[in-house]
């Protein structure tokens, strides 16, 4: 496409790397303990996620230098890469189970996530298909039913493992880059009332959603089995205070909180840097998130730009669902923060989103 290339934006890699360097901090800080404990290494879940920081840095760097255009053409074979890998996370003896999920495959401590690399494929995938089809999507048969009918399926799939969590985000992140490309708000509408209904049915078919929801009204109830990680949470937030305990001096990070360096990291860094450490990492976020829709919208094409809306989309609903469930306004589900919680998969797919948003920037009128 003849359009001129001109450097990325600046304060997006800034945002990037000032949220990833607190990550890191805090991955080491609220892992060292149980790291100690555990595998007699304190740095043991730093170095790892210092190594997928610098494999998603080189990922960010060289997605940035590739012409976004390209992705459009590789999306359906990545798309369907990522299909045969939530095929194969399910099959015994290729699948790695962890916390009653079978979402991993990997050899030992290494290991990816397909659910987590899916999210990015089927956003890019959607952005082909609305751009192309854009003109549809106010209709059902050519617009909407195609387009939601693949999000459907690999949420399905998804959930076989399963992981609510990670669908939801996928699923809510779809919906919203249908919404922008101007699908009918009648059709939303009923889709709402059909997804409120086969939500209620998830959580029905299994006690320990069940179980999630009543501990989220009132953790209190249960404080030992399915209340423990909100109490314990807040628990973390509660003594931070405006400055916090300082970094380092956690006391929530000694067993009470389960490991602390995943979905509850948050909650270890509100207690040792205050509200003031928790509003700089959300300000940070909001800094993302401002300069990836001015990226969306001074895309050059409709492609950049719903690709841009689906990665800010994303970010913005995971960091929503994270930030909620630490601090108790919603029901606890296994959603990481990104680039702070410890996780390979989920920051590396971080980085690559923002190598493709930094990408499409260099091309937009920002």
């Amino acid at each position: 496409m003849p359009v001129k290339k001109t450097a990325p934006d600046f304060i997006l890699i800034f945002a990037t790397l000032l949220l990833l360097a607190i990550g890191l901090i805090m991955v080491y800080s609220a892992s060292a303990i149980w790291a100690n404990y555990k595998f007699a290494d304190s740095f043991f879940f730093a170095k790892r996620q210092l190594l997928f920081a610098g494999l998603g840095f080189a990922a960010m760097f060289m997605v940035m230098n590739i012409d976004y255009w390209i992705i459009k053409k590789w999306a359906k074979p990545l798309l369907i890469v990522c299909f045969i890998l939530l095929i194969a996370v399910l099959i015994p003896g290729i699948g790695m189970e962890r916390n009653g999920s079978r979402s991993w495959i990997g050899v030992g401590a290494f290991s990816i996530q397909p659910s987590e690399f899916i999210k990015l494929a089927i956003i890019a995938f959607l952005a082909k298909f609305l751009s192309e089809q854009q003109r549809y999507i106010t209709t059902v048969k050519k617009g909407l039913f195609p387009s939601l009918g693949l999000v459907f399926l690999a949420f399905g799939m998804i959930m076989l493992q399963p992981d609510l969590g990670t669908g939801t985000v996928m699923v809510g992140t779809c919906v919203i880059m249908i919404f922008i490309a101007g699908a009918r708000i009648a059709h939303f509408v009923v889709l709402g009332f059909l997804g409120l209904v086969g939500f209620v049915a998830l959580v029905i078919s299994a006690p320990y959603r069940i179980a999630r929801i009543t501990s989220f009204l009132d953790p209190w109830q249960d404080p030992q089995n399915t209340g423990f990680q909100i109490i314990q949470s807040l628990y973390a937030i509660g003594p931070g205070g405006l400055f916090g305990l300082g970094l380092g001096e956690s006391r929530q990070k000694f067993f009470y909180l389960p490991e602390p360096q995943t979905d509850f990291i948050f909650a270890i860094l509100a207690e040792e840097l205050g509200f003031i450490g928790g509003s700089l990492v959300l300000f940070l976020f909001a800094l993302l998130l401002w300069r990836g829709i001015k990226i969306a919208l001074g895309a050059p094409d409709l492609f950049g730009s719903f690709l841009a809306v689906g990665i800010i989309s994303m970010i913005a609903i995971q960091v929503m669902i994270n930030i909620g469930v630490v601090t108790g306004l919603m029901p606890v589900t296994g959603i990481t923060l990104p680039f702070l919680s410890y996780g390979g998969s989920s920051l590396t797919l971080m980085l690559m989103a923002v190598g493709i948003l930094l990408n499409i920037s260099r091309y937009s009128k920002i």
